[in-house]
């Protein structure tokens, strides 16, 4: 049971470690699914252990044993999660609960303020709406019906074809719906801290599946790159200088990353190291059945316990 308990922990530790090469290595789509998927498994799977421990520790109070009706004795017996650990993963888990109630509650604030957002900005042309603003920008609404929204400033700066890149990049956040991936990430995040790395590696590769729809409408992944590179160069002038090196200088690395994604050919398959994502997912919920089923087994024993001594 011991092993079954800590599994969740240690896969959460592994992902969090290798958040970042994982990222880079699947292809983006998949990334971000499996990514999620597997935060979200692990997240409730660590949660459930750390559950499990806090309440067998805390069901061998004498007390808390006469309610239930079972042998507090029988159920402490070769118990492998000690009173110390127990009493911390209680803890741990009733903080762990409230960050991950906090971060739906945010998470649900920001879809209505952007679907309030998108009702004041009106109707729209193709879902488009073109800001008369000074700032090069360019952002999604994933409000119902969603917008996606450019500023004159950023227009301005792109050609034609590389408006076209952009526009697309834009447009595959709301037909993917990548705020609901982000959201899933940023909730499971909360919910086990150790997953944090691994959200930001949901984040980066939601931007990178964009861009590989935006490459394949338009046909051609160099304007893609070269697209991306104006855009964030843009962005880094307007907001952080005024010559080019300070632009250079300020811009975002994760563009310049990206930018050499776009240029690198498109990213393969790598189903064995998606196998192996999907493995560990299998093998985390194999673990909450052992320990829900173990659990299970203790309880009975010390109800049949008690029962014999009544």
């Amino acid at each position: 049971m011991i092993v079954a308990m800590t599994l969740p922990l240690a896969v959460s530790v592994l992902m969090g470690v290798s958040a970042s090469r994982l990222g880079r290595r699947l292809p983006p789509a998949t990334a971000v699914r499996l990514l999620t998927a597997a935060m979200l498994v692990t997240a409730l799977a660590t949660g459930f252990v750390l559950a499990v421990a806090g309440m067998l520790v805390l069901a061998q109070i004498p007390l808390v044993a006469a309610l239930g009706h079972y042998s507090a004795h029988v159920l402490g017996s070769g118990l492998p999660v000690p009173v110390g650990a127990g009493g911390l993963a209680a803890v741990t888990v009733c903080g762990l609960l409230v960050a991950a109630l906090r971060r739906a509650a945010l998470g649900g604030r920001d879809l209505m303020l952007a679907a309030v957002a998108c009702r004041r900005l009106g109707p729209a042309v193709g879902g488009l709406v073109v800001i008369d603003d000074d700032e090069p920008d360019a952002y999604t609404l994933p409000g119902i019906g969603g917008r996606v929204v450019v500023s004159t400033a950023m227009l301005r700066a792109l050609p034609a074809d590389e408006r076209r890149v952009l526009l697309a990049h834009e447009a595959a956040h709301l037909s993917r719906r990548h705020h609901l991936w982000v959201q899933a990430a940023e909730l499971a995040a909360a919910a086990n801290p150790l997953l944090r790395p691994v959200a930001r590696a949901v984040r980066a590769a939601v931007e990178r599946d964009a861009d590989e729809v935006a490459a394949a409408e338009v046909g051609d992944r160099e304007l893609a790159a070269r697209a991306l590179a104006r855009a964030g160069l843009a962005r880094a002038a307007a907001r952080r200088a005024t010559t080019l090196e300070a632009a250079l200088a300020g811009a975002d690395t994760a563009v310049a990353d990206r930018a050499r994604a776009l240029l690198a050919g498109p990213p393969p398959r790598r189903w064995v190291l998606a196998g192996m994502l999907a493995a560990l997912m299998v093998a985390t919920g194999v673990a909450v059945l052992v320990t829900g089923a173990d659990t299970e087994a203790r309880f009975e024993a010390a109800q049949s316990a008690y029962a014999l001594l009544r």
